[in-house]
């Protein structure tokens, strides 16, 4: 066809029988992912295609297929390369070291750093974008293991200091969205994006309030319906 991107050295090697060597493999399965992320991110996933994506790189579907069954799998493999170059290696270090409050700190400011990156907030905003058409983008975003792990960790650590012991997953995942949620928002355009400084004090703020609550009484439902009918 008129429209099949050339081969490539490793296309042509296998078409005589030949395979590429592990290195050169690893090389295109790399080139493959990155651009899928720059046009993933760039223009959407409805308007990505294999086909795209194999002509911007010159090689044949057969190339591309040999390491991706579908194009979900390839977004699949870019949100995960995309948490894996935001996360640190190892997060267990990162609960030791000082008092709850300090941990938390530390915790809070390392989450909004990895959250308002340029490439974080674009995946936000493609998945936001499209995921009213292709639900299968928030559920390989909302399924990546990472954030189930972060979770996990904080309600042990929650539970190691006695703080939200009836639910700790639940105090852990609040917290969490306390942090992120309203830099993401004003990340995504709903306001100025914060400054580094701005980010700090949010994150320490944040956690003070996690940590002890609003002060002032709790009116209960019938206390409240009491004051109405006054």
């Amino acid at each position: 066809m008129a429209d099949e991107p050339k081969e490539t050295l490793c296309d042509a090697q296998a078409s005589r029988g030949g395979r590429p060597t592990r290195d050169e493999a690893e090389r295109i399965g790399q080139r493959i992912l990155d651009m899928a992320t720059a046009m993933f991110l760039a223009q959407g996933y409805e308007a990505t295609s294999v086909e795209a994506v194999a002509q911007r790189l010159r090689i044949s579907k057969r190339t591309f297929y040999h390491r991706y069954r579908s194009k979900a799998d390839l977004f699949a493999a870019v949100v995960h390369q995309i948490i894996a170059h935001l996360r640190p290696a190892d997060i267990a270090p990162l609960f030791v070291g000082g008092t709850l409050e300090q941990i938390l700190v530390r915790l809070a400011k390392l989450a909004l750093q990895a959250a308002l990156t340029d490439e974080a907030v674009a995946l936000q905003r493609l998945v936001i974008a499209e995921a009213a058409r292709f639900p299968e983008l928030a559920a390989v975003v909302l399924g990546e293991g990472s954030r189930r792990e972060a979770i996990d960790a904080i309600g042990q650590l929650l539970q190691r200091h006695g703080v939200g012991i009836d639910d700790a997953p639940f105090a852990a995942e609040q917290f969490l969205q306390m942090v992120v949620s309203s830099p993401l928002r004003r990340s995504l355009g709903l306001g100025s994006p914060m400054t580094a400084k701005e980010r700090d004090a949010w994150a320490e703020r944040t956690v003070a309030l996690f940590l002890r609550g609003c002060p002032g009484p709790v009116m209960t439902e019938p206390q409240r319906r009491r004051e109405t009918s006054a």
